[in-house]
């Protein structure tokens, strides 16, 4: 029987360290590194073994992959003294889990096959709460010949598996799907306010709307936490603000107006403003709420998903 592939996993963030998390219980040796040693040790006490550094990691497992918050940071990891490139072999991959844009991921694929390293962009959609035990879905930018190396790995960690084409296709997914999430966030809040004006029972509306043409995924998921009062979903409005900001981008390059998008970028600046860059993404909702003086919460709903 050949012996599973090792991995590196950099970046034990709220995503990162549920795929990390995955990945141990799928059976793979995996070493993890973080700039926190408490996520590092959460890990450690699932089975993983802990590195030093991301060269460290990288070097014990000859293939890496990371989950990190900006491609700044994706390029720090790659790319540094202690850096990925400093400790994987010729010929090893690096996949790449953060949200990217399309030039960024393109620009740091081509510094790691520099280095002699080729890159999958495996960037996931659906949420922490799916991720946490394997349920979440991956986009594959890259060769599909090298997806087809660690498909396994990539299984372990995400229910389905979409495979766009080459490096740069599933940056381009990946921001126009979070791109709809945060502009069904908006209309979620806004729906469940209309819902609170009209004197409706807040429970039961949720639950029409779920039932209804007008049900999102994002209703589905977000809005719960919207009436629980917790608004716990594991990602900030400045991710939100960065995955908007690529989308506005690859939008101007190709002379696409979007309306809906620009003006959902706006208001998620007037939320990062007063409600600070760490506060949840779906605490956007609590604009409409200081707004007008109502809050939208409902009993039976779970403070996290």
């Amino acid at each position: 029987m050949t012996r599973p592939l090792a991995y590196a996993f950099i970046g034990l963030g709220h995503l990162g360290a549920n795929l990390a998390a995955c990945l141990v219980r799928g059976g793979f040796e995996v070493v993890v590194y973080d700039r926190n040693p408490e996520a590092i040790e959460r890990l450690v006490a699932l089975g993983a073994s802990a590195a030093t550094s991301p060269a460290d990691a990288a070097a014990r497992a000859g293939n890496a992959i990371t989950c990190l918050p900006s491609p700044k940071i994706s390029e720090a990891v790659l790319t540094g003294p202690d850096g990925l490139l400093a400790g994987l072999p010729k010929g090893a991959t690096w996949i790449e889990m953060s949200t990217n844009g399309r030039d960024e991921v393109v620009r740091l694929a081509a510094l790691a096959k520099a280095g002699g390293v080729e890159t999958l962009e495996c960037p996931v959609t659906g949420g922490v709460h799916l991720a946490a035990d394997g349920r979440i879905t991956a986009l594959i930018g890259g060769d599909a010949a090298l997806y087809d190396r660690h498909h396994q790995a990539i299984e372990a960690m995400c229910a389905r598996a979409f495979l766009m084409g080459p490096i740069g296709s599933a940056a381009v997914i990946k921001v126009i799907t979070n791109m709809l999430a945060f502009i069904h966030l908006v209309a979620a809040g806004e729906a469940l306010m209309l819902a609170k004006k009209g004197g409706l029972d807040l429970a039961q509306a949720y639950h029409a709307i779920v039932a209804s043409s007008g049900n999102s995924f994002v209703h589905e998921t977000e809005s719960q936490l919207v009436l629980n009062g917790s608004y716990d979903i594991g990602f900030t409005m400045d991710l939100a603000l960065k995955d908007l900001g690529f989308a506005l981008s690859m939008a101007r390059e190709g002379g696409v107006p979007l309306d809906l998008a620009d003006r959902v970028n706006a208001i998620f600046r007037q939320g990062k403003e007063i409600y600070g860059g760490d506060a949840w993404s779906t605490m956007i909702v609590r604009l409409l709420e200081d707004a007008t003086g109502a809050d939208l919460r409902a009993p039976g709903f779970p403070a996290k998903l």
